[in-house]
């Protein structure tokens, strides 16, 4: 039996205003903000579980918003990386290696859950401040604009996780 060669046409290549270089630059910063975010999700859905305490239920419920929240926003951050024209990152492995935020071991009492999700937020609204100039120099207005609303989540979520924390 003769097997037919098929053809397949090659992929036109991106011609969007950005780029190859300022592309793959954005791209890596944004795997590096979908990796953040990714453990964030993560580490707030542990503790929407094991949470225990007086604040149960007031914690459970915010944690279970927190974590949807940030699961939605990793389809976006990863299409963005996509419509770039790059692979987006999507195992532990990966990850764990490009990750600012760490996994917390164990079950922390409900407090310092508090504080791991506080400094967690935090260094997730680092991640995306630190590719800003990047962004605006390769005139990336979509993920300016993603990544604006990255920072305004991370930073009003981090802000009513410390107000648990005051006396």
């Amino acid at each position: 039996m003769n097997a037919k060669k098929i053809r397949t046409a090659a992929a036109p290549s991106i011609n969007i205003g950005i780029s190859a270089d300022e592309r793959e630059t954005i791209a890596k910063g944004l795997s590096a903000l979908l990796a953040d975010s990714y453990t964030l999700y993560l580490m707030t859905h542990n503790f929407h579980w094991n949470v225990t305490g007086p604040m149960f239920n007031t914690l459970h419920l915010m944690f279970m918003g927190q974590y949807t929240e940030q699961w939605n926003a990793l389809d976006i951050i990863a299409e963005r990386i996509r419509a770039l024209g790059h692979p987006a990152p999507g195992t532990y492995k990966e990850f764990v290696k490009i990750a600012s935020v760490k996994e917390v071991t164990g079950v922390p009492r409900a407090m310092d859950m508090i504080r791991h999700l506080v400094a967690a937020q935090e260094a997730t609204a680092r991640t995306a401040r630190e590719l800003f100039p990047v962004v605006n120099a390769a005139n990336d207005q979509p993920t300016a604009d993603l990544l604006t609303q990255r920072l305004e989540v991370h930073e009003k979520t981090a802000w009513m996780l410390r107000s648990l924390l005051e006396d």
